[in-house]
């Protein structure tokens, strides 16, 4: 699965740890990928569960977007507002989920899963459910094996995922979210914001 370190990634790992081989992360130069990279870590260390961690910094040099812009160049204010859409990434689901097909064929596995969900609808192409379904049947096209993408969150909120969480006792201080990618969540980004709202509808103590 494709694992960034954040709420929702690191509850789907816990969600489905009995049935997941191998955890994919990736750092293409946002921001936050440090923070998240290390939870990434800690969280498949307590599992059991290997981590592969792959550089796309290309990324990070061709193309646009605030998350690859430095703290500063981040917005504040809910996903929901039309500010946000800078911190589009062009396609970044597509080249991780391409790149997690590639090695889910060369070990044999049988599915890719991502933990995209309904929050993420608004602002980010790549998380829709017309994307899943394109991307899910291209992976199936052009494996072999007709690799399956899995992604059971797609039509959850991120507070449904926090309530999911909280019932299998996911800790989330393990976890990261900030776009600003500083030592502490900033608590003004959409990140912050969304996983605010998300942790108090779920009956979680905020952190943010």
């Amino acid at each position: 699965m494709v694992l960034s370190g954040g709420m929702d990634s690191t509850t789907m790992l816990y969600d489905y740890a009995d049935s997941i081989a191998v955890a994919v992360n990736f750092n293409y130069g946002a921001n936050h990928n440090y923070r998240e990279a290390e939870c990434a870590r800690e969280n498949c260390r307590r599992l059991g569960i290997e981590l592969i961690e792959i550089d796309l910094e290309f990324i990070g040099r061709y193309f646009e977007s605030s998350l690859l812009s430095g703290a500063d160049a981040i917005p504040e204010g809910h996903y929901a507002d039309e500010n946000m859409r800078s911190t589009v990434v062009p396609f970044r689901n597509g080249i991780m989920l391409s790149v997690a097909a590639g090695i889910a064929e060369s070990r044999g596995l049988k599915a890719v899963m991502i933990a995209n969900h309904g929050g993420d609808h608004a602002i980010y192409p790549d998380c829709r459910p017309e994307f899943i379904e394109s991307m899910g049947r291209a992976i199936g096209a052009g494996t072999y094996d007709g690799i399956e993408l899995r992604a059971p969150y797609t039509h959850m909120s991120k507070a449904d995922i926090a309530r999911r969480g909280a019932e299998i006792g996911v800790d989330y201080s393990l976890t990261y979210s900030c776009y600003k990618g500083g030592e502490t969540h900033c608590g003004r980004c959409g990140t912050c914001v969304e996983r605010r709202e998300a942790m108090i509808a779920a009956g979680i103590e905020p952190d943010c």
